[in-house]
């Protein structure tokens, strides 16, 4: 699982050498960017299913011997064209790869360990998220030919990886078998929403991951590229950092939060991600590196806190039984905040610049979440949906 997600955001410190050596604009860097999550957003829609259809086993081995010829495919690409290609392939791995080892650590740990179990999925998949950008950013700072060796250590992974998932026994548990009349319906998506009383809630906790989602999705982008109008030392070293730095405070943010109501967690969240887009303008008019730093810091916070108030709500929404469908509609509101705001932001720094496209993107994704936060605040705690309906 780890190792799976390594290089999903890998690509992101490279941004700026691959945009000195392609002759990229931002707009060019957002469509690459963008089309990794496409392929995360079709895998989820179209594939979700797959792994209670066939097990979890050959779906997380069939994601992985993408993601490692995404990666592969992405160290000897020699244009945007093919590096594209090389990125919808890890983003729909990555879809694959993370819905399949998280139903595989339910299903072969033990009922009594579900708690831990959950905790260390998420663990897993931080640690796997964070360490690409990391590992890649230290190796193309200072190994030679950076748009290659950034690649080979998450390669040389993968391929051990996948050979020793082959090597394990199937232990899957697969669902009963579908009907024949289900036919292609079984594949199309599925839009799921709560009860008409219990929308509110949903599109609260949706809002929320669509601007803590954009925010990281900025970071992962552009970050790379602005950061050395603000920061002295930069490189794709110090942008791997920075952006690794967010998943791991995140992670560690949201396991301090653990004990708080939901709405207390989805109404800091919203103001935490408020202050982070005003610490980005004021950045970006002072140009000061030790409020970047601060920017970097109140994003962790609120994207940790968004996903812990997200998961909240969509667990007191449903009961376990129906909570994957509106689980997936929760996640397609977020990743659509992965693609339309970066986008924006790309075509807006093209006619402007990216200082000026930086501080419309982080006032308009500050009004948002001040939105967000005085309707949490005015919307009762939500009750948990009882078992028997």
């Amino acid at each position: 699982m780890c190792v799976g997600v390594m290089g999903t955001a890998l690509a992101s410190p490279l941004y700026p050498l691959y945009q000195a050596a392609w002759h990229l604009r931002p707009s060019d860097i957002t469509h690459i960017f963008v089309i990794y999550m496409f392929g995360v957003l079709g895998s989820l829609l179209f594939l979700g299913r797959v792994t209670a259809r066939f097990g979890f086993l050959p779906i997380l081995r069939t994601g992985l011997v993408l993601m490692t010829a995404g990666v592969a495919l992405s160290a000897v690409a020699s244009n945007v064209p093919v590096f594209m290609l090389a990125r919808l392939v890890i983003g729909l791995a990555s879809g694959m790869i993370t819905t399949s080892a998280a139903v595989g650590m339910m299903q072969v740990s033990p009922v009594a360990d579900s708690r831990r179990t959950t905790a260390l999925t998420t663990v897993a998949m931080t640690l796997g998220f964070g360490m690409g950008p990391l590992l890649g950013g230290l190796i193309a700072q200072w190994v030679p030919y950076p748009l290659v060796s950034a690649y080979v250590p998450t390669l040389v992974m993968g391929v051990v990886a996948v050979y020793a998932l082959f090597r394990l026994p199937d232990a899957s548990r697969v669902a009963q078998e579908q009907p024949a009349a289900a036919g292609l319906s079984q594949w199309l998506p599925r839009i799921t929403f709560p009860q008409r009383e219990r929308r509110p809630h949903f599109w609260l906790a949706s809002l929320g991951a669509f601007s803590a989602f954009g925010m990281f999705s900025l970071f992962a982008s552009l970050a790379p590229s602005f950061m050395t109008e603000f920061v002295p030392w930069h490189g794709p070293a110090v942008s791997g950092f920075t952006i690794a730095s967010i998943l791991f405070l995140s992670s560690i943010f949201q396991f301090s939060v653990r004990s708080w109501r939901t709405k207390q967690v989805v109404v800091v969240s919203a103001v935490a991600l408020v202050a982070c887009n005003l610490l980005l303008v004021w950045t970006a008019t002072s140009r000061t590196a030790l409020l970047f730093a601060a920017s970097v810091i109140v994003t962790a916070y609120g994207h940790g806190l968004a996903n812990v108030g997200g998961m909240g709500v969509i667990g007191k929404l449903t009961r376990p039984s129906e909570r994957a469908g509106l689980l997936s509609s929760y996640m397609i509101v977020g990743y659509l905040g992965t693609i339309v705001p970066i986008l924006a932001m790309g075509w807006l720094s093209d006619r402007v610049g990216l200082n000026r496209a930086l501080v419309v993107f982080a006032s308009a994704m500050a009004v948002l979440s001040a939105v967000v936060a005085v309707m949490a605040m005015r919307t009762r705690e939500i009750p948990m949906v009882a078992e028997g309906g």
